[in-house]
């Protein structure tokens, strides 16, 4: 059924959509202003049928006003430059490349069928269906029963699900890192009204109805979070679907969602940036020609110094997919560039202080190394316009350092000739690190339109992840999206044959089994070097991992469904803000103001280290004689041991169990240790000076090096203070049932503690805790205490602290009159007893 728009028709044929940008070569690049053009028509008579009076000329010549200016728009936006010089861009609302009338969408005829059985269909979502569906090579009204006849009733009546087809059908022919239609003002605008269509498919009852409407407005309109974290994952290039919900939060800001002109500039920002990278190839010299230059820091008004040896060297400092190099600036010009890898294993990257003759003055630093006993750098990132130009290198430098220990951890190992039994998987690497640069491009972006988090490490992927509760799951979900794909050969290595549905007697996938993505990639076994993947919440999602929901496309597109990727980030999001919630209890319990002396508490609790120390050494076996000799003395107190006490050989045989006299002894010791003491210091024998505490005084600093040194000290104590309030906040919680389930599963420990304790006999018990306690570190038990320990670490960390509540302090002036004057009253009286 075609339903016709209110707007003068010169020849009434089946026309579609005006389109936002022409069918053919719908790709070209280009930016231009909209020139404002006035035209005259002269209109003659046609025939019989048509006389000049019944012509409307002011609609006709509006409406041909509009075409040619947008055609001589297009036409001059595909010769114009893409990029524009400059950095450091704060991102204008008002001022924005796209203030002239771009949202402004004529609609001369539609062809898909606006009432459904939810509803009518939102006016986003008919343009953006009939525009995907053109671009597709089809009309609206065919994509609607093509789409009908894939999918069940239910999924066909929500719209939502018919605008990912239509848009994600479109998508699924590019396979390129960036999307290449980006580039062209009106498609940034199409994937806007997407969004809007997504998040309100329906018409609504304050809008204008969209069978007579002629002229539409989405400049005003903000997108939410759930449409923008759904669509911009599925084109290449502008955002991850791990870290898309914090992209939002750094694009919105303090906003509900976001406009067209902000998602608009930061698109076109993001180009920028990938066209910034094609000049580096260039400009730069051969020596990283086999590298990728993802970044460049040098700028007289952000420069990079390098600390060394108390000597501040500026210069240059190019960041690649690889590595580090800084080409210092000398007396006679550029000297030669240093490398530094950071591919190594042990690479790592930490926010340091630097400053002249080590005073650490300038918290704007971030120290970088190649693994142990590789040379460190410290480089100082200088910014005369703000603060976060270090936080934001150091989720540079972190991002690269975090994307190879992932392909080290989670991808074949290098020389695996297992890659070419699999389609694509040797350029599995190579789409980990596009990915990684990828996301430091949109940090890049976010950091020119001013539009950054606190932590930048939320905004690109492998770095976010690493921390991030359930991270391990999207990794290897990632692992499977990047190597993962349709086997070529017959693979059937020592043990690890392909045998997609065998499963456990319990429902868990066999250790031996491959991974298998929704469209049918393989993940080999043999890859799975991680620990994490015989986790238990690794086994449960990948338990599941193979039924498949809706339409899928590709590995990365599934219509009214969601890929192995999405299911693993929904759940890490919400764990993380599980996690964030938690942690903002902690943040409101925490009182600051109590300074204390950490050299004298270090020196108290001296012994306590010494014997913690030794205790962690034969624990660890570091000395296997010692260990053995401890284990044995600790079994025999523990064990029964027998004697046979007998008076002339007549009498009972006593069975003496050595293990209650363990703590009396251990007094008894003590007790004589200190009276033995106490004599050798009566007869002098121990010297003058026994008993003392002696610390190191402090080297010698001046005034502002003291401050700042007691400042430190009272840092560390307050932290420490609080983070033992924190603990303590966390057991009353628990013990007071301010979170019903934790304390319900404490109290269920408790008691089958307590259990346990009244049937089995102590001495087992104690015995049990010592083998536990020394087999930890042991290789065959390594593993499964370090998974039960990171359970215990994420239990606790769901725990909120209790509420504290601070009583505003009261002055003098708050007492009543007869308290001031009965304290007055006193002092008379304590004067005249003077005198």
């Amino acid at each position: 059924m075609y339903s016709k728009l209110s707007i003068a028709h010169v020849n009434p044929s089946k026309t579609a959509l005006f389109p936002l940008f022409p069918h053919r070569d719908f790709c070209k690049v280009g930016f231009s202003a909209r020139p404002k053009l006035r035209f005259r028509l002269v209109v003659q008579s046609l025939g019989d049928k048509w006389r000049l009076r019944d012509i409307d000329t002011n609609a006709v010549q509006e409406q041909l006003n509009m075409w040619l200016l947008k055609t001589q728009s297009f036409l001059n936006e595909v010769t114009s430059p893409l990029v524009r010089s400059g950095h450091g861009r704060k991102y204008d609302p008002v001022n924005v490349s796209d203030t002239q009338d771009i949202d402004d969408i004529f609609m001369a005829e539609k062809t898909i069928q606006s009432s459904t059985p939810s509803g009518d269909l939102s006016l986003a979502a008919i343009v953006s269906i009939e525009q995907f569906s053109r671009m597709n090579g089809l009309t609206g009204e065919k994509m609607q029963k093509i789409f009908r006849a894939l999918v069940p009733e239910t999924v066909y009546n929500d719209a939502r699900n018919l605008v990912e087809y239509c848009c994600f059908r479109f998508l699924s022919r590019d396979s390129s890192d960036v999307h290449p239609c980006l580039k062209e003002p009106a498609f940034q605008r199409l994937i806007f009204i997407t969004m809007l269509a997504w998040e309100n498919p329906y018409h609504e009852a304050d809008d204008s109805n969209a069978s007579s409407l002629g002229k539409a407005s989405f400049q005003r309109k903000l997108v939410g979070e759930e449409a923008f974290v759904r669509i911009t994952p599925a084109v290449s290039g502008v955002a991850d679907r791990s870290t898309a919900h914090n992209l939002f939060k750094a694009l919105a800001g303090d906003e509900r969602g976001i406009s067209l002109s902000l998602w608009c500039t930061y698109v076109n920002e993001l180009l920028k940036v990938h066209e910034g990278r094609k000049s580096y190839e260039i400009q730069e010299s051969p020596q990283i020609s086999r590298e990728r230059i993802i970044c460049i820091g040098s700028s007289r008004k952000r420069p990079v110094i390098k600390w060394e040896n108390n000597v501040a060297w500026p210069g240059k400092l190019i960041l690649t997919n690889k590595a580090l190099y800084f080409q210092a600036v000398g007396l006679v010009g550029q000297q030669e560039s240093r490398r530094l890898d950071l591919t190594r294993k042990g690479s790592q990257v930490q926010k340091t202080k630097v400053g002249p003759f080590g005073s650490l003055l300038f918290d704007s630093a971030v120290s970088v190394s190649s693994g142990p006993g590789s040379e460190t750098w410290a480089l100082e990132f200088v910014d005369l316009g703000g603060e976060m130009r270090r936080e934001v290198w150091y989720a540079f430098i972190n991002e690269v350092i975090a994307l190879y220990k992932f392909v080290n951890e989670y991808g074949p190992e290098d020389g695996d000739q297992s890659v070419f039994h699999v389609y694509g998987a040797h350029k599995g690497k190579e789409r980990a690190i596009t990915s990684a640069m990828n996301s430091i491009a949109r940090l890049q972006a976010l950091q020119f339109i001013r539009k950054l988090l606190d932590d930048p490490t939320k905004l690109v992927q492998f770095s976010y992840l690493q921390n991030a509760p359930y991270g391990d799951i999207v990794l290897q979900s990632l692992a499977v999206n990047y190597w993962g794909g349709q086997l070529v050969t017959k693979f059937n290595e020592a043990g690890y044959l392909l045998d997609r549905g065998s499963r456990s007697s319990d429902g868990v996938f066999e250790n031996n089994n491959h991974v298998f993505d929704i469209d049918g990639s393989v993940y080999l076994r043999k890859w799975m070097r991680s620990a994490s993947w015989i986790s238990s919440s690794s086994i449960a999602f990948w338990k599941n991992a193979s039924v498949k929901q809706g339409v899928v496309l590709s590995k990365n597109l599934v219509v009214a469904g969601t890929t192995l990727v999405e299911r693993a980030a929904v759940t890490c999001k919400q764990k993380y803000r599980l996690v964030e919630k938690t942690q903002a209890t902690i943040d409101a319990a925490m009182l600051k103001g109590i300074p204390s002396n950490i050299d004298l508490f270090k020196e108290l609790i001296l012994p306590l280290t010494a014997a913690a120390k030794n205790f962690e050494k034969l624990r660890r076996w570091e000395e296997p004689h010692l260990t053995i000799s401890f284990l044995a003395f600790a079994y025999t107190l523990i064990g029964r041991v027998e004697r046979r006490i007998q008076f002339l050989n007549i009498g009972p045989i006593f069975r003496i169990n050595l293990l209650p006299y363990v703590f009396p002894t251990t007094l008894m010791i003590v007790g004589f240790g200190m009276l033995l003491l106490k004599g050798l210091k009566e007869q002098g024998r121990l010297g003058r000076s026994f008993g003392k505490v002696t610390i190191r005084d402090q080297p010698p600093s001046n005034t502002i090096q003291k401050i700042i040194a007691v400042k430190e000290a009272m840092h560390d104590v307050e932290n420490y203070l609080q983070n033992l309030n924190v603990t303590l906040l966390k057991i009353r919680t628990i013990i007071l049932s301010g979170q019903p389930q934790v304390t319900t599963e404490v109290a269920l420990v408790l008691l089958g503690s307590a259990t346990i304790l009244l049937v089995v006999p102590f001495k087992y018990v104690l015995g049990f805790v010592i083998l536990d306690l020394f087999t930890r570190e042991l290789d065959f038990r390594r593993e499964m205490a370090m998974r039960f320990i990171r359970f215990l670490k994420e239990r606790w960390d769901t725990v909120p602290a209790a509420p504290v509540a601070v009583i505003p302090y009261e002055s003098d002036d708050s007492w009543s009159a007869v308290q001031r004057k009965e304290i007055n009253d006193k002092k008379s009286e304590r004067t005249q007893r003077q005198y």
